[in-house]
């Protein structure tokens, strides 16, 4: 295991001493894992969809208890926990309500501390919103809601569980130049590759296969280039040592039909092989990446001319009040629009209403079949397992084709037999796209559907958009996704405001 440097003279204020921790017999997360947080350090927590990065800020706060090992904390040490998804028990809360709740007593001065920080989570106001429904907010606006929840109580460690999901641009580069200036310690759990190297000095590494934690020092860049050197590495030295024992072992068969004393050389032959086969090292495999895939259309899409029609839309404008605006626009097959707007300008309740046949002058074909994935993932059934889900998608198909595509998601084995509400965001979001295979619709709808994916699997998924000959209406924060997707139309809100 790595040793990570990173400001290696201050104290530890986190550590990891073997500790296990297990969901169920066949649902390990860690075995026997070591590694400490250093006072005022910025580190990256990697791995695989799944593979327990949020279980590990459940453990450190306290909200998991482990199984064996020792999770040690500094003593009167403030921790602040980023969350990815609003609880839903929240949302009714006025934004006074919500951040009262981030303090075990009533905050006397909180107006002023609330403008404070939905100035640094770059979420201003032109009026007063103390008293404004969490619910009101759009999700990236609520996505800066959590992190400001967790930036208010000014925590000695703060856990930001993908703190990017769902902020545009200028969200994410003004909480790029927060953490940079920021003075204590940072765990951060993300898929944005750029948004990490900026700030991150060591990662922890959870591997999903052997449920052990590799610490790093050095940025974003430096460690993947760093693992990569060493898997190169590891593979030549397994490499030569398999000639090697090639190599005795065809020695050892040569000598051994020679009978007589060179029955011991072949003896010693087959014993130094055994030997060199010691030698070999098991090389560090990186994360999986879901198969290509394909979303078929709706057939006959091509015979119904306009799939959507939009005469007019609306946004909401500068002091949260809807306005209508006229467009002139519609979309056929094979046809894909991209949706843009800064948080807060309707995209998501657009969305909404599009996908539920109710947005006022917008009108979709009736005999389209609409496949909408929500960023949220509230069209999932939290309570059916994932093959359940799959198979009330599946019009029909059998089990086996089932387990196999699911396969291809990496939805295989217990996974299949867990309850969608117990997976981790990414898992969710990986069986909202195989029920998009499934369910063939005409007319695709998306919101934000980078979020929460680890990042190997995006080039995938766009060779998957790009290719979808139905009509499609996207929405990504990401312009590097968004780059390789075919776009006809672009729709800007912030133009309509």
């Amino acid at each position: 295991m790595l040793q990570c440097q990173v400001m290696a003279k201050a104290e530890s204020i986190v550590s990891f001493e073997a500790v296990s921790f297990e969901y169920s017999p066949n649902q390990p997360i860690l075995e026997s894992v070591d590694f400490s947080v250093r006072r005022g350090s910025k580190v990256t927590c990697m791995g695989q969809n799944g593979a327990g990065k949020s279980t590990i800020f459940q453990l450190i706060t306290g909200h998991l208890t482990p199984e064996s090992g020792k999770i040690i904390v500094l003593s009167g040490l403030t921790i602040a926990l980023g969350r990815q998804v609003m609880p839903r028990g929240a949302l009714d809360l006025t934004v006074q309500e919500f951040f009262q709740t981030s303090f075990p007593k009533t905050v006397y001065d909180l107006e002023p501390r609330i403008d404070k920080v939905l100035e640094i989570v770059h979420l201003p106001s032109h009026e007063p919103i103390y008293n404004r429904r969490i619910r009101s907010f759009s999700g990236g606006q609520q996505a800066r809601l959590l992190l400001a929840a967790a930036l208010i109580q000014t925590p000695d460690l703060l856990l930001l569980d993908e703190p990017t999901n769902n902020l545009d641009q200028a969200g994410i580069q003004h909480l790029t130049d927060f953490l940079i200036n920021y003075q204590k310690t940072v765990l951060v759990i993300s898929h944005d590759a750029a948004f990490l190297n900026a700030f991150s000095d060591g990662v922890l590494y959870l591997d999903a296969r052997t449920h052990k934690i590799e610490q790093y020092s050095g940025n974003y860049h430096d460690v993947v280039k760093d693992i990569s050197a060493r898997i190169e590495k590891e593979n030549r030295q397994n490499a030569q040592l398999a000639k090697e024992i090639q190599a005795n072992k065809d020695k050892a068969n040569f000598f051994a039909h020679k009978g007589g004393k060179m029955r011991l050389v072949a003896k010693r032959m087959r014993v130094k092989a055994e030997a060199l086969e010691e030698e070999k090292v098991e090389v560090r495999q990186e994360d999986k990446t879901i198969r290509p895939f394909i979303i078929p259309a709706q057939p006959a899409l091509g015979a119904l001319g306009d799939i959507v029609k939009i005469s007019s839309l609306t946004v909401i404008g500068e002091r949260h009040q809807p306005v209508t605006r006229q467009v002139a626009l519609a979309l056929r097959h094979r046809e894909h629009l991209l949706l843009r707007g800064p948080n807060g300008s309707g995209k998501t309740t657009l969305l909404e209403a599009t996908a539920g046949r109710l947005a006022k002058g917008l009108e979709i074909h009736p005999a389209v079949k609409i496949g909408y994935y929500r960023q949220d993932f509230s069209t999932l059934d939290f309570d059916q397992t994932v093959l359940a889900s799959l198979l009330a998608a599946a019009e029909g198909r059998d089990e086996e084709s089932i387990r196999s595509l699911a396969a291809g998601f990496l939805l295989s084995g217990e996974i299949m037999r867990t309850p969608i509400g117990r997976l981790s965001e990414g898992q969710k979001g990986l069986v909202a796209f195989a029920r998009l295979v499934l369910e063939r619709p005409g007319l695709l709808i998306l919101d934000e559907p980078t979020n929460h994916i680890n990042f190997r699997h995006l080039p995938v998924i766009a060779q998957a958009l790009n290719q979808y000959d139905g009509a499609m209406i996207l929405v990504s924060h990401l312009p590097d996704f968004v780059a390789q997707i075919r776009i006809d139309e672009i729709l800007d809100l912030a133009k309509f405001k």
